[in-house]
């Protein structure tokens, strides 16, 4: 829930009042088509979408028009011919809460706008430090916080997209062998939307002079109560021992011979020493700084959406 103090920034919409925003916006997605998109334990059907994704894609959609028609306008009061720029929409979160299929949906439903056809997702799991990097640094236990990444090679990706280059690379990661493929990229090429998600891609620092956010133009935080993302955690680690961890390059191939019980014990402590705490002490408290936060209840279905004044 959005903080206290954080209240008078933002409008709020129950489900209903959010779905009524829908307006003539089309539905042209197929029920396979989301079951392609969803994440491993997450829950999203076909009223999911209608109720609060086609309202988010239009308000989105008007949203990339005017910072074209922006654009436009620049370039010629100053009489030059511009590089294409991107609109950057980020994506932020806790593990286990669903932002990665929402971010991918947002990627297909973005997608079928003809004024923004060519949209790409990249993930910040791709500048996290290698392993020897985080063993070498004696943070390997912290992988996922923010000391864990290295924020000056994604500034400069996120600076060289936004000032229009023709291709940026972007490193790659594995959930199998749960580190950086090396020689392996990405390319970005001059998209019309670049949506950039992760844990902590609305983090600030007292120290630094530029952050991550400071190349979004919009920003949403998917949020729900602790305990329920805690309860979505153990079950997805249940999920993936089932299949992921089953692959014998996983890295966590030994977990998929423990017993249900042991995988509870086990998954509820990675959640209060790992996961929990990030969530706590670096990623719920940057919630206020997104230009929406989508709030989820029981079953993974969105209660309300806030959305911030202009």
């Amino acid at each position: 829930m959005i903080d206290r103090g954080d209240v008078p920034r933002f409008v709020r919409f129950e489900r209903q009042e959010w779905a009524a925003l829908r307006a003539q916006t089309p539905l042209n997605i197929l029920a396979k088509d989301i079951e392609a998109l969803r994440g491993i334990n997450d829950q999203l059907d076909l009223e999911e979408v209608t109720a609060v994704y086609l309202p988010l894609t239009r308000l989105l959609n008007l949203y990339v028009s005017a910072t074209q028609n922006l654009h436009r306008v620049s370039t010629t009061f100053l009489g030059t011919i511009a590089p294409k720029l991107p609109y950057i929409i980020g994506v932020a979160g806790s593990v286990a809460v669903g932002k990665s299929t929402l971010a991918r949906l947002l990627q297909a439903l973005l997608s079928r706008w003809p004024e923004h056809p060519r949209v790409e997702l990249v993930t910040t799991d791709g500048f996290l430090y290698p392993n020897h990097e985080l063993e070498a640094r004696g943070i390997m236990n912290r992988k996922g916080f923010p000391e864990s990444y290295d924020t000056r090679r994604l500034l400069d990706f996120l600076r060289a997209v936004k000032s229009g280059e023709t291709e940026v690379n972007a490193p790659v990661y594995s959930h199998i062998i749960y580190d950086i493929l090396p020689d392996k990229f990405e390319v970005v090429s001059q998209p019309d939307i670049l949506i950039l998600e992760g844990l902590n891609v609305l983090q600030v620092d007292s120290h630094a002079n530029e952050f991550v956010s400071d190349y979004f133009d919009f920003s949403i935080y998917l949020d729900a109560d602790e305990s329920l993302i805690e309860s979505w955690f153990v079950e997805r680690f249940h999920a993936l021992r089932r299949t992921v961890f089953q692959d014998p390059q996983s890295f966590f191939r030994h977990f998929a011979d423990l017993s249900d019980e042991q995988a509870t014990t086990l998954a509820g402590q990675i959640w209060g020493s790992i996961n929990g705490r990030n969530l706590r002490e670096n990623i719920a408290p940057t919630k206020g700084r997104a230009s929406l936060v989508i709030e989820k209840g029981v079953d993974h279905r969105v209660t309300d959406v806030f959305l911030r004044k202009l």
